[in-house]
């Protein structure tokens, strides 16, 4: 009965297996057809979303474009911070630029090392002219978000061209040190500053930048005067290592404050080349070029012209310089707050000319007042010289994450004037050996200084018209 049993369940198993695998191999034909009938009934919706995805793919892109920067907070306490900032960084660059009057005057009397006029002027020319140039590099570096680094190695190379500079005994050596280490690390300093600050204030910049670059102005008081009265005391060596310990201290509070607002999303070109086809933009770097010739004249030349001329002794003399400098810092700070007002080439335009005219009356001075006079009202108006150009080529720049390969391509631009203006001066003046032609210097300067003045006017006109009550 058992094999029976077994004999029957046997073939029921073996029947149901069977029957099994049939119904499976019928329906799995239609079950793949099933599947590719769906298949191709989705796909139309596939092929038409993806058409769609490819009809938007074009807005898309636009859309992805990086969003636009925001705008700039205006004031608020991280702001002001970039301005203290940055007016250290005024007075340990253009601060001790104001400062080779001193310098000009100490060489001259052939105490260091014995050169012409004209020679001795190119230490100081190659200074102004590597702070102005150096922007060309560190104003894409800047765009890269390199800040910090620029303000260490700036730093440091001020401070180790000044230590460099007490160990000179020839005029070559503190043609290195003075001029090419200090001046490129000026450079290095200078660009990023004035670019970084439009990226803080937008309706307050020109009293942003004028409170900023009047820190050049409070340099020129504090280090000519460090300068002369210590190097009767102890020395030209030690005098200059304390303008180099005052910068050592001082360097701290830009490399700890200031900060990086924008960033680009992405590397750009070291230089812009549509720069070259901006015509108000080439024209107004034209204009700071000429303004800044005549401007070197005053710089270089105001302390060294009432000793020659016997207006006042040395000692006054090395003073005219702190005078000048003291004046210049009202003339970076109220003009530029003026310009927030009026617009900045309406300040840029006038002040210019009146400088020139100042610069012509220096032909008039027969005493020691007048010369104080003069350099008081010269130092007001040549503060407005180095404090609205940064604002002026703020204005020009339209995209502003181009700001700082914008402002050092213009500054190098403008920075040939200071290379050429010392030197040539200093050749139109002569030698001492000779009658100094000081007519033909101050007539050099007032001339460039009128001619910019002009320029500017060109440039206003390109930019709002003849109209005379536009702010622009």
């Amino acid at each position: 009965m058992a094999d029976a049993a077994d004999f029957r369940v046997v073939p029921s198993l073996s029947l149901l297996t069977h029957l099994s695998t049939e119904i499976v191999n019928k329906m799995a034909p239609d079950t793949v057809n099933e599947a590719n009938e769906n298949r191709e009934t989705e796909s139309p919706s596939a092929n038409k979303e993806s058409e769609t995805n490819n009809t938007f793919d074009a807005p898309k892109s636009e859309v992805a474009k990086p969003p636009a920067p925001p705008p700039p907070p205006d004031g608020g306490l991280s702001a002001w911070l970039q301005v203290v900032g940055a007016f250290v960084i005024f007075f340990n660059t253009w601060g001790q630029i104001n400062t080779f009057g001193v310098f000009q005057t100490y060489y001259e009397s052939g105490a260091l090392f014995t050169e012409s006029s004209s020679n001795i002027s190119w230490i100081g020319s190659i200074q102004c002219f590597l702070l102005q140039l150096t922007g060309i590099v560190a104003g894409p570096i800047y765009d890269r978000g390199y800040l910090r680094l620029l303000l260490f190695f700036g730093s440091f190379m001020i401070v180790f061209g000044y230590m460099m500079l007490s160990l000179c005994h020839e005029y070559w050596q503190a043609m290195l040190a003075q001029a090419f280490c200090v001046g490129i690390g000026s450079g290095l300093l200078f660009t990023p500053t004035v670019s970084l600050l439009p990226t803080w204030f937008s309706s307050h910049i020109g009293l942003a930048v004028g409170i900023a670059s009047s820190g050049g102005s409070f340099g020129g008081v504090i280090y000519p005067i460090v300068l002369y009265r210590l190097i009767g005391q102890i020395g030209f060596p030690w005098a200059v290592r304390t303008m180099a310990f005052i910068a050592l201290g001082t360097f701290f509070i830009p490399v700890i404050v200031m900060k990086q607002r924008l960033r680009p999303p992405k590397p750009r070109a070291v230089i812009d080349w549509s720069a070259f086809r901006d015509a108000p933009y080439m024209t107004f770097a034209l204009a700071i070029l000429i303004v800044f010739i005549g401007n070197s004249v005053l710089i270089f030349y105001i302390s060294y012209y009432p000793i020659d001329k016997g207006f006042t002794d040395s000692s006054l003399g090395f003073y005219i310089v702190a005078i000048f400098n003291a004046a210049s810092i009202f003339g970076r700070i109220a003009p530029n707050a003026v310009s927030d007002r009026i617009g900045v080439f309406n300040t840029f335009i006038p002040m210019a000319l009146v400088l020139s005219i100042t610069v012509f009356c220096l032909l008039a001075v027969v005493n020691t007042a007048g010369m104080v006079v003069e350099a008081v009202v010269t130092g007001f108006l040549s503060g407005v010289i180095v404090a609205l150009p940064p604002v002026c080529f703020t204005r020009l720049t339209p995209n502003r994450a181009l700001i700082g390969t914008r402002l050092g391509l213009g500054f190098a631009i403008g920075g040939l004037g200071l290379l050429i203006g010392g030197p040539t001066a200093g050749a139109i003046l002569g030698t001492s050996e000779e009658s100094l032609n000081w007519t033909g210097l101050w007539v050099y300067g007032g001339v460039t200084i009128a001619v910019a003045g002009f320029v500017l006017a060109v440039v206003r006109v390109m930019k709002a018209g003849s109209k005379p009550m536009i702010k622009v």
